[in-house]
């Protein structure tokens, strides 16, 4: 592989682990913006508060994208195939 190939591969491989994880990390964010703003307009200001309704979400999303990150997964895999049976 010469220089322009990897920076490829590299450039293929970080947009494939941001299409993965955006969903989760956005749902993740929401979640916690929420939450914060309850605690701001309740004043009740418990730290541990965040962290159950968030884990659950971020589980719940994990859930529904799941077939998603799998074709996601699947097909940067044979992408990579595709590249390495054409080097040798």
């Amino acid at each position: 592989m010469n220089g322009p190939e990897v920076i490829d591969f590299a450039r293929d491989s970080i947009y494939t682990l941001l299409l993965i994880a955006a969903p989760i990390m956005l749902v993740g964010l929401f979640v916690g913006v929420v939450i914060a703003l309850i605690q701001a307009l309740t004043q009740i200001q418990e730290m541990t508060l965040v962290f159950i309704p968030k884990i659950i979400a971020i589980f719940i999303a994990t859930l529904i994208a799941l077939p998603f990150i799998g074709a996601t997964l699947g097909g940067f895999m044979t992408r990579v195939a595709e590249q390495i049976s054409s080097i040798g």
